[in-house]
């Protein structure tokens, strides 16, 4: 890389510099200016690190995985919503209403920080793993986990574009000289295969490169990547690339999404091996022996007691990690979010950006989570949906399962509330009086998940009394506040709130965030992998032979016990009982298993949205109309408020245009061999 090169990606960078990811690096604008030469650059063991940081810099904002609506939209599908924004669109502030977001009404400029800073960070991560040998201040293994680290950083940063906009340019590794033409700077897209492939094998060179320094990080890196981060993104851009929107697609949409040239960017060619190939990426990830789910051990007295899941004659009787007779399944699930767990002292956390995301954080989120009554905004919720597709404790659906939007088993929904008799019996914990038996003997996962009408809130920091420990109804004329309220936007949709990130200590009073406990935000949760690895077998009809990340390899098919391997963890410390033997037999039947444990198990972990979309169920699934509670009604007429009705203050559809982002008008005119994604404008 010659002079003019450096000089201009230094002052690219470090233009409006903030605080890197890791504490411990300090802030690089005292050291650049815009005419240090990359040798003092990459000599120095500090400006090396600085600059490695502030690529990291570029994941954080618009390029978090999980935060609020703010930047990150795409974590409400169709099992989140977020009410506070319904207001006109402000282009000002970059603001989505749900509504619009949901209906594609959002344009090409809208949330294009992605592009730029992602393209940013990739072009700065390449400088640093051309030029960080010449460091005389690292030892060699250092050096070399820092080009791991800068490796991991640039193949995500192209990971987070692959998801959004579908198939994008890869750059060439050299860099690009800012002094040739636009013409000379153009690239076009590569196909979605390509770009899987890259990644794949950017992210395998990557934990080969951190393997010495990087297979477990302390706390002072737990924001930092890891071996496992590395070969779990693989696992997750390999299924990707497996799933029915790359791989078969012989849509119309599909047919229309090309290059320049008119090449299609997404495969025709139905190939299963790449099934295998995504699912031996995941076994990698099993193999490391590093990370675990976390669980919460049993406690036995008290009102905070352990509710115990119904018998079942395979996990019952059996410890962790067989089955969940010694722990408490609804804390352990709620603990992996609520703050209570540091990154690093959490054992499923494969991939974070930590708990120092700015502004629309999870906390944000959480202050729109929690209840009016308690300070918070009270106007983020889930829908009927989400709340039917949680089962009851013995694994069964529940009565009246989606029965309004068609899919019902011809049953009718639960009558009935719990009465001070049966609170006093001790029946239908942890239910308490005056809430429908509609959420009564559901499994741990609801409980930990969803606020319910009548769910309580412990709340432990709130300076009034009388918001602490309160149980909290969304009735219309409930006198705390939380019901609907026609002169305000602090009241939720459906009649359901989420509890998942909301720990006791949580508030939001006097308006910050800093009195909400921090959370570690779960990019990639080892949860996740093990479902991917499941979903991948399941879809295999042959038998494979696919490499290991380190040499051997995998004798890859669709073997039950492998999927188990997957299945069971995440059953067992939900405290759900496993999938009948007819289920596994049946490749379709798991499929939809699988499917709706990832929609439950992984709410509100940005997952949603594009699974929907690689598995091209999104044109049904999110153009269902929402439903939810009748919050119209007050607490006279509970009956009527229990029974779903669609919900008039929230829409949805779903569009071809909505497979994949649209590229900014900007971006289209610097780059004259970039193609738009169909349904999208140019800008001439």
């Amino acid at each position: 890389m010659n002079l003019k090169r450096i000089y201009i990606i230094i002052l690219f960078v470090f233009t409006g510099l903030i605080s890197a990811c890791d504490g411990d690096y300090l802030d690089s604008s005292q050291y650049f200016k815009d005419r240090l030469t990359e040798e003092k650059v990459f000599q120095s063991k500090v400006y090396s690190e600085e600059w490695l940081a502030n690529v990291f810099e570029e994941l954080k904002g618009i390029n978090a995985d999980v935060a609020s609506k703010g930047v990150t939209p795409h974590n409400f599908a169709d099992g989140m919503f977020y009410g506070d924004r319904d207001s006109e669109y402000d282009p000002s502030k970059n603001e989505l209403s749900y509504n619009m977001f949901r209906m594609g009404q959002y344009g090409e400029n809208d949330k294009q920080g992605t592009w730029t800073q992602c393209y940013r960070g990739i072009r700065n991560a390449s400088t640093f793993i051309h030029n960080i040998y010449m460091n005389t201040e690292l030892s060699n293994a250092e050096i070399e986990d820092y080009r791991g680290q800068a490796r991991f950083a640039r193949a995500y940063l192209y990971w987070l574009l692959l998801r959004k906009y579908g198939p994008i340019p890869l750059l060439p590794d050299e860099g690009l000289d800012y002094t040739d033409s636009y013409d000379e700077l153009a690239v076009p897209r590569s196909s979605y295969e390509a770009c899987a492939e890259f990644i794949s094998e950017e992210m395998l060179m990557a934990a080969k490169e951190m393997e010495r320094r990087g297979m477990v990080r302390g706390q002072d890196g737990s924001a930092r990547p890891s071996v496992g981060a590395a070969l779990a993104t693989r696992a997750k851009v390999l299924i990707y690339a497996a799933s029915p929107l790359a791989n078969g697609n012989n849509s119309d949409y599909a047919a229309r999404l090309t290059d320049d040239q008119g090449e299609r960017l997404l495969s025709a060619d139905y190939q299963e091996e790449k099934w295998a190939k995504a699912a031996a990426a995941a076994r990698d990830v099993l193999e490391l022996g590093v990370y675990e789910l976390y669980t919460v051990p049993v406690q036995e007295t008290g009102d905070d007691a352990t509710i115990i899941p119904p018998y079942d004659e395979d996990f019952s009787d059996k410890s962790w990690p067989e089955g969940w007779a010694n722990i408490d399944p609804a804390k352990s699930y709620a603990k992996v979010f609520d703050g209570t767990l540091l990154p690093s002292g959490n054992p499923e956390l494969i991939f974070t950006r930590g708990n120092n995301q700015d502004g629309e954080s999870i906390r944000a989120m959480v202050a729109h989570q929690l209840p009016r009554s308690a300070t918070g905004w009270n106007t983020q919720g889930l829908t009927q949906k989400l709340v039917d597709a949680y089962a009851m404790n013995d694994g069964t659906d529940i009565p009246g399962k989606d029965k309004e939007i068609g899919r019902g088993d011809g049953s009718e929904r639960v009558s009935g509330f719990v009465s001070q008799e049966d609170y006093d019996a001790g029946m239908y914990r942890p239910l308490r009086p005056g809430v429908s038996l509609q959420y009564a003997n559901r499994e741990p996962r609801f409980y930990a998940s969803v606020a319910f009408n009548g769910s309580f809130w412990t709340l432990l920091n709130e300076s009034q009394e009388r918001n602490r420990n309160q149980q909290v109804f969304y009735y219309r004329d409930n006198p705390k506040g939380n019901g609907f309220n026609s002169s305000n936007a602090y009241w939720l949709r459906t009649g359901f709130g989420m509890k998942k990130y909301v720990h006791p200590s949580d508030t939001y009073e006097g308006g910050s965030l800093a009195n909400i406990v921090p959370k570690a935000e779960p990019a990639i949760r080892y949860a996740d992998i093990l479902l991917l690895y499941a979903e991948a077998l399941n879809e295999l009809d042959g038998a494979y032979n696919i490499p290991s990340w380190n040499g051997g390899s995998y004798s890859i098919s669709r073997d039950i016990a492998e999927m188990q391997r997957g299945i069971h963890p995440v059953r067992i410390r939900a405290g759900v009982p496993d999938y009948s033997a007819s289920v596994y037999a049946d490749k379709d039947e798991l499929r939809k298993k699988l499917k709706r444990e990832r929609f439950i198990e992984l709410l509100g972990e940005g997952q949603r949205y594009y699974d929907l979309r690689r598995w091209m169920d999104a044109p049904v699934e999110e153009s269902l109309p929402i439903y939810g509670c009748n919050v119209l009604m007050n607490e006279n007429e509970r009956d009527l408020f229990h029974q779903p009705v669609a919900i008039w203050a929230l829409e949805t559809t779903f569009a071809d245009k909505m497979w994949f982002w649209p590229i900014s008008h900007t971006e289209l005119k610097r780059n004259n061999r970039l193609t738009q994604n169909p349904g999208w404008t140019y800008n001439d």
